[in-house]
């Protein structure tokens, strides 16, 4: 009885080692990112679920960014470009 368990424990263990390797590869991808991409990202991440959308999610972040004035509206556009690429990952 035991030994017909096992293979439902191997289905169970593999999401997590899928999903921790997609957080690698998105926490890799970021370090890479600008300082404007990098705050991105890093409000957007915690957020993602894999329905979100990913340019609605950094226009929310990005938009009031750039109407306060904390970030130039072509500075806004390549941070979220580049980070966007990087959220991909976590999808």
């Amino acid at each position: 009885m035991r030994l017909i368990h096992l293979p439902l424990l191997g289905l169970l263990l593999l999401p997590v080692g899928v999903q921790a390797a997609d957080q690698a590869a998105a926490s890799a991808c970021a370090a890479q990112l600008s300082k404007d991409g990098q705050l991105l990202y890093g409000k957007v991440a915690p957020t993602m679920t894999p329905k979100t959308d990913i340019k609605d999610a950094l226009t929310g972040v990005a938009r009031p960014m750039v109407m306060g004035g904390s970030m130039s509206r072509d500075n806004a556009r390549v941070a979220a470009e580049a980070a966007g690429e990087c959220l991909k990952f976590l999808k």
